[in-house]
C-alpha cells in the first residue's frame, strides 16, 4: 500500500461524503486508524444502500482494499500444556513477599 494512494482514496471519499451527505471526515485520520476507515466505509456503503448513492460504493472499496488490512483465516488453536509445577501448589508457595 502507498501512503499516498491511501490518501487519495481518503481524499476521494471525504470530498464526496461532504457533498452527498453533509458527513466532515478526517482523511488523516482515516488512513492511520484502521478502526475509524471501517467505520467510515461502513457509513458509505449504508449511505449508498438507503440514498441510493452508487458513487459512494467504489470509493469505499478502494479505501478498504489500502487500508483495512486482509484477515487471513488463523490456524487452529490446540490447548497449552499443562505446567508440572501447578499440581503441586508447595513448589508455588513462597512463605513471604521479600
Amino acid at each position: 500500500m502507498s501512503q499516498n494512494d491511501a490518501f487519495a482514496a481518503a481524499a476521494h471519499l471525504h470530498v464526496l461524503l461532504r457533498r452527498k451527505t453533509g458527513r466532515v471526515t478526517d482523511t488523516e485520520w482515516m488512513v492511520n486508524n484502521v478502526e475509524y476507515a471501517q467505520a467510515v466505509v461502513s457509513f458509505a456503503r449504508q449511505r449508498a444502500r438507503e440514498d441510493g448513492l452508487d458513487e459512494l460504493l467504489p470509493l469505499a472499496e478502494r479505501l478498504e482494499s489500502l487500508v483495512i488490512p486482509v484477515r487471513r483465516p488463523s490456524a487452529p488453536v490446540s490447548a497449552p500444556a499443562p505446567l508440572a509445577a501447578a499440581s503441586d501448589p508447595s513448589a508455588r508457595y513462597i512463605g513471604r513477599l521479600r
